[in-house]
């Protein structure tokens, strides 16, 4: 793993949101470098930490609460959209807490090999689990519609046909360099500007790799199922594609607006809140930005179960 510092982002508010006691079982549904799990194991609570990424994983094992009969750490080197499954298997049907942190996380962003980011060139990769299609296979074989589609609603590139085309046109792609100056010509980027215009591409060939916001989508839904009456929930999004989701469902689940959201599953109505929302959404102050500038984009919303039971998935 990267040798550079990882920075939880809002953790004290995260810790506040899902306020854990000791005994308490957690899922940390993206554990990463385990900062939020580090402070939930500190209170007293169990964690099952889920990561796709076999290197958060292989991390993970070397902490000394993985081990004995009766592990305070429980990792699952799966998707977070499979934790109701995954929890189901190894007999645990409820939760007190979920804490989410959507997207990238700061290691692989620091890791050129992973094809993350463009400040430093690398392979055109962009999987979080390592396995199937990369980066590169997507941009080198899919149609140009298919690529502007990407691009539009993943990235909302206005430009995105004049990009995909000057992709289709620099084929074969297979460094994050060559995707980067690609997307600066087609899109007239002038040196100094204060955003790259590479950034929005990147986001979301990054999304569309890893089916990222479907992820999210069934996580959501998956807490829902397993979280105990009282049980938190605590979601830290860092872009405003995820955000729409997190918010439109805890609108949806509360009660606090009437019918369903394009991002998400046919859920059949409630008869009452499967959620209640704790306050309003938690941005960091201007110290922690100052401390880790990742955190400027990231929003931290939280509710907290009720007894209501979970929303019936109906076909879409």
């Amino acid at each position: 793993m990267s040798q550079a510092p990882h920075i939880p982002v809002l953790l004290d508010e995260v810790i506040a949101a899902l306020a854990p006691e000791p005994g308490a079982v957690i899922v940390d549904a993206t554990f990463g470098a385990g900062g939020y799990t580090r402070r939930l194991l500190d209170a007293g609570a169990s964690v099952h930490a889920f990561d796709r990424d076999p290197q958060a994983i292989a991390e993970g094992r070397k902490w000394p609460e993985t081990a004995g009969e009766a592990p305070r750490l429980v990792l699952h080197p799966r998707r977070f959209s499979e934790m109701l499954a995954a929890l189901a298997e190894v007999g645990i049907a409820r939760v007190d807490g979920v804490v989410m942190d959507i997207g990238v996380s700061s290691m692989q962003l620091d890791q050129p090999e992973r094809g993350f980011a463009f400040s430093v060139d690398g392979p055109l990769d962009m999987r979080m689990s390592q396995q199937g299609e990369s980066a590169a296979d997507f941009l080198n074989s899919a149609a140009e519609e298919t690529i502007a589609d990407v691009l539009y609603r993943y990235g909302e590139e206005r430009q995105s046909r004049r990009v995909a085309r000057a992709i289709v046109a620099a084929r074969p792609l297979s460094t994050t360099h060559q995707l980067a100056q690609v997307v600066r010509k087609a899109l007239g980027h002038r040196p100094g500007a204060p955003k790259d215009p590479a950034t929005r591409s990147f986001q979301a060939i990054r999304i569309h790799v890893n089916a990222e916001l479907a992820e999210l989508e069934d996580a959501l839904n998956a807490a829902e199922a397993l979280l105990r009456p009282g049980g938190r929930l605590a979601v830290v999004s860092f872009h405003s594609l995820e955000d729409r989701i997190v918010k439109q469902f805890l609108r949806d689940a509360s009660g606090a607006q009437a019918g369903g959201s394009r991002h998400l599953p046919a859920l059949a109505p409630a008869a009452t809140p499967t959620f209640a929302q704790v306050g309003k959404a938690i941005r960091p102050s201007a110290a922690e930005i100052a401390r880790n500038p990742r955190a400027r984009s990231s929003t931290l919303r939280s509710a907290v179960r009720t007894p209501a039971p979970a929303r019936a998935r109906r076909a879409a």
